[in-house]
C-alpha cells in the first residue's frame, strides 16, 4: 500500500516556526486556564440568625437547592444559620471584609448598611400589613437603588413580622413596663429611641444572648413576633404577650455587589427570578406561620394581654416623636414624607372601596 508522507519542511521553514512556538503555547496555556476558571463555580456565603429548622430556614435553604439546580451547579449557596457567624453586626462587618458574601438579615442588618431602610419599621406607623405591603412595594425599588450605590444588592423583601412585648410579668400600663428588665436590642437605633421617649431603660444585648438572659432572670421583658419567640425559643421564658404590636418588622437577603457580578448575565437572570418567587413564597409562609405560632403560644399557656387604650395612646404619641426626632439623623424628610404620602394614597383608596 502507499505510504503517506508528510510534506518535506526545508531548514528554513522549520526555523522560521521556531519564534511563534512560545506565543502559541502561551495562548494554548492561556485558553486553558480561561476554561478551567470559567468552569469553577460561583459559592455564594450567607450568614444568618434564622435557626436550622425554622421557617425562613426552609425556604432559604430550598431557593438555594433550586438557584444551584438550575444554574447547573454553576452557582453554589451555602447558609451558616442560626447566628453561628454572629450577630447581625458581626454578619456585615463579614461581609465588608469578604470573609461572607451576604446575609438574610432584619433591618437592623439592613441599616448597618444603610440606616434610612427603617422608615418602613417606624412604630405604630401601619394599621395593617396591607398598608404596610403597600407602602414597602412603592418604596423598595428607591432602597435597592441606594444599596447599590453602596456596593450591595438588596433582594426583595421578606417578612419578620408584628412586633409585641412578651414577658414574665403582665405589662399592663407603661409604668409597669419601665419597671421591667427589658431588652433592648444593642444596634437598634430606632427602639432606644422609642424607649427613651417612654422613659423605659433596656438591657443592650444581642439576639443570641436572649434566651440566656430570659434564663437567668438578667432580663424579664424582650419584643419579638410569635414566629421568631419560638423558633429563638424565647417563648418557653415567658407567660404574657401584649395585644398591641409596636411595629412591624422587615428583612431581606443582601449580597455582595462584586460576588454577584462574578455570576454570568444568564445566571444572574435565573437567580433574580428565584428570589424573587421565593419572597412572595417567604412572605406569605411567614404570615401564616406567625398566626400558628401565636396560637401555639397560648396552647402552652402564654396569655394575650389587651392593651389599654391608655397605654396605646402613650405609644402612639412617643411614637410620633420618634419620627420626628430621627428625621434628618436616621431617614431624610423626604423619605418620611414618600412613607407619609403612599399610606394616604393606600387610606384613600380602602376608603374608596
Amino acid at each position: 500500500m502507499p505510504t503517506t508522507r508528510s510534506p518535506r519542511v526545508t531548514w528554513p521553514a522549520r526555523l522560521s516556526l521556531r519564534p511563534l512556538r512560545a506565543p502559541l503555547l502561551a495562548a494554548a496555556a492561556l485558553a486553558a486556564t480561561a476554561g478551567t476558571a470559567a468552569a469553577q463555580p460561583v459559592e455564594v456565603r450567607l450568614a444568618t440568625l434564622a435557626p436550622d429548622g425554622s421557617s425562613w430556614m426552609k425556604i432559604l435553604s430550598r431557593g438555594g437547592a433550586e438557584v444551584e439546580t438550575k444554574t447547573a451547579g454553576r452557582v453554589k449557596v451555602k447558609y451558616y444559620a442560626g447566628g453561628v457567624q454572629g450577630d447581625e453586626r458581626d454578619v456585615v462587618r463579614k461581609m465588608n471584609l469578604g470573609q461572607l458574601d451576604g446575609g438574610a438579615v432584619t433591618s437592623v442588618g439592613l441599616s448597618m448598611i444603610d440606616e434610612s431602610i427603617r422608615v418602613l419599621e417606624l412604630p405604630r406607623m401601619f394599621a395593617s400589613v396591607e398598608e404596610l405591603d403597600y407602602v414597602a412595594d412603592k418604596m423598595w425599588p428607591y432602597f435597592q437603588d441606594k444599596f447599590k450605590k453602596k456596593g450591595y444588592r438588596l433582594n426583595d423583601r421578606g417578612d419578620v413580622g408584628w412586633i409585641y412585648f412578651m414577658s414574665k410579668n403582665e405589662i399592663t400600663s407603661v409604668d409597669v413596663l419601665r419597671q421591667q428588665k427589658a431588652w433592648l436590642w444593642g444596634d437598634d437605633g430606632l427602639v432606644r429611641a422609642m424607649y427613651k421617649r417612654l422613659n423605659v431603660s433596656g438591657v443592650p444585648l444581642g439576639v443570641p444572648e436572649v434566651e440566656p438572659a430570659l434564663t437567668t432572670g438578667r432580663i424579664n421583658a424582650a419584643y419579638s413576633s410569635p414566629l421568631a419567640a419560638v423558633a429563638l425559643q424565647w417563648n418557653t421564658k415567658i407567660k404574657y404577650i401584649t395585644a398591641m404590636p409596636m411595629s412591624f418588622a422587615i428583612g431581606a437577603t443582601v449580597l455582595k455587589e462584586d460576588v454577584f457580578a462574578k455570576v454570568s448575565a444568564e445566571d444572574q437572570a435565573l437567580i433574580r427570578k428565584i428570589t424573587t418567587g421565593m419572597s412572595k413564597t417567604l412572605r406569605k409562609q411567614i404570615r401564616k406561620d406567625n398566626a400558628s405560632a401565636l396560637k401555639q403560644m397560648e396552647r402552652k399557656g402564654v396569655k394575650v394581654s389587651q392593651t389599654p387604650p391608655e397605654m396605646v395612646a402613650a405609644f402612639d404619641k412617643a411614637a410620633q416623636e420618634v419620627w420626628a426626632e430621627l428625621t434628618g439623623k436616621m431617614f431624610s424628610k423626604a423619605e418620611l414624607e414618600m412613607v407619609l404620602k403612599h399610606r394616604q394614597e393606600f387610606r384613600d383608596k380602602k376608603a374608596g372601596k
